[in-house]
């Protein structure tokens, strides 16, 4: 379980993550989803423990992040947006690598690198050198070696960016498998991708919580179906006049189109379109006008996206990234630089 309370990260004037609060219960998959510069990348750095915290708290399974950083990192495995991967290693030399980085030996570490090898379906590449992998394998590799050490939680920063379409699905099921087993928190600003997957959404905006819920109970609560469009051969003054004598219409945008038809849009303060759209039909009926169309809109999660994408921070806010690049051989891996008993390892 990871508890955040009123998690804040600012970097100078800008406020990347502001008053954050969110309670993740075990055994479940989350999708976190927001527009760019939202703060998600910000947000899951310092879950994993490679980011402080202007305020606020972190507890992973009931340890403090920032107080008991080997306690809390023992439970998570860690994939960020740029895996860190050492180029001219094998797959298999780069897992053994992390796995003596977070304490593992002996037949045990040998085990684990099979069973993780095995899992993300990289034992027909692990002795080939990381650099002639395809994207899709590297990140494969990137969350093999998050797996290590058997994590309780898998935090994966947009894993399925810049993949083919057969590598998302691969990703996408290799995910699935893990939400068996592990607790599964992972970005995406593939909409179908989060619909798909999570039991969860966390949505987030200029760093602040927007909405937190089941993929249902979003559409239901966020997006009541309050809209009703129509299609009819009467001109707009008719239109305009049989809908003057239905309640509850709030709005009305009457379009007479090229084809002679008419279009409206019609908006209502009542709890759902569908109340309104009988009415409408009935006003119709009375009138003597045809209805060649009649409709319930029914918005989904990407209307919701695009509401925050249209409020959000802007694209250059987002967490700084100083260290990006990928190393290379020149760079000899450091035991220093990986967190020795926790799944996060930083480039």
């Amino acid at each position: 379980m990871i508890e955040i309370e009123h998690l804040t990260k600012r970097y100078g004037e800008h406020t990347a993550v502001s008053d954050l609060n969110l309670r993740i219960e075990s055994g479940q998959i989350y999708g976190f989803l927001g527009p760019n510069g939202a703060g998600k990348s910000t947000t899951l750095n310092i879950i994993a423990g490679c980011l402080s915290a202007t305020e606020g708290c972190v507890r992973i399974e009931g340890c403090d992040i920032f107080e008991q950083p080997e306690k809390a990192k023992k439970h998570i495995g860690y994939l960020p947006e740029q895996p860190p991967l050492y180029m001219n290693e094998t797959p298999s030399e780069y897992l053994r690598f992390v796995g003596e980085a977070k304490g593992l030996q002996g037949a045990r570490l040998t085990e684990q690198i099979k069973a993780v090898l095995r899992q993300t379906k990289l034992e027909d590449v692990s002795h080939r050198r990381i650099s002639a992998l395809s994207k899709g394998y590297r990140q494969r590799v990137g969350i093999a070696q998050a797996l290590l050490g058997d994590p309780e939680i898998i935090i994966l920063d947009e894993p399925t960016v810049g993949l083919d379409p057969i590598q998302i699905i691969e990703i996408r099921d290799l995910i699935k498998e893990l939400g068996q087993r592990h607790t599964v928190i992972f970005s995406s600003h593939i909409l179908s991708e989060v619909q798909t997957l999570c039991d969860q959404i966390i949505m987030i905006a200029k760093g602040k919580l927007a909405a937190f819920d089941t993929p249902e109970n979003l559409e239901k609560s966020l997006l009541a179906s309050n809209t009703v469009s129509l299609l009819t051969e009467a001109d707009a003054p008719q239109v305009e006049a049989l809908l003057g004598g239905v309640p509850h219409i709030t709005s009305c945008a009457v379009t007479r189109r090229d084809n002679g038809l008419t279009a409206a849009d019609i908006q209502t303060d009542l709890p759902n379109g569908y109340e309104l759209s009988r009415a409408v039909f009935t006003a119709f009926a009375r009138g003597g006008k045809s209805l060649l169309e009649l409709r319930v809109k029914k918005a989904g999660l990407e209307d919701i996206f695009l509401e925050l994408a249209e409020d959000g921070a802007p694209a250059e806010a987002e967490t700084p990234k100083e260290e990006e690049s990928a190393p290379n051989e020149a760079d000899a891996p450091k035991e220093s630089e990986v967190a020795a008993d926790g799944g996060s390892i930083e480039a």
